[in-house]
């Protein structure tokens, strides 16, 4: 695969993502809304990464590390929306995190996540030009 359509490939995904948040936030599975934002960041990073790198992203799910591995400043109001998300993906697997986690991502919560993400997203895809 050539550089551009990795890239393509990654931001595709993180939209089809994206818009699949926006479906489980009308359908209230708020724990779904924070695993598909942080799927969201996770692909615009690895596509980033090829943008920066020219090659294939790490294997990893932990978005701090990958955002470590790019070219970009973060305000501290991103850093601390990052590490909240962060988690959101591995815990949301496993069943004794799914409890406690849908205890915590409720619908106030889960439209903060997917309002945020929306926000950084955007920001991250002006990156690649």
């Amino acid at each position: 695969m050539d550089k551009q359509k990795a890239i393509n490939y990654w931001f595709n995904m993180a939209d089809y993502d994206l818009k699949t948040a926006q479906i489980m936030l009308d359908g209230r599975r708020y724990l779904y809304v924070g695993f598909m934002c942080h799927q969201v960041i996770e692909k615009a990073f690895k596509g980033l990464y090829v943008y920066q790198h020219n090659k294939i992203p790490p294997y990893t799910h932990n978005i701090l590390a990958l955002c470590a591995d790019l070219d970009i400043t973060l305000t501290e109001e991103q850093k601390t929306f990052l590490a909240e998300l962060n988690p959101l993906n591995i815990e949301a697997r496993y069943p004794e995190m799914k409890e406690k986690l849908a205890r915590i991502v409720n619908k106030k919560k889960a439209d903060y996540l997917l309002e945020k993400t929306k926000g950084i997203y955007k920001w991250l895809k002006s990156k690649r030009r």
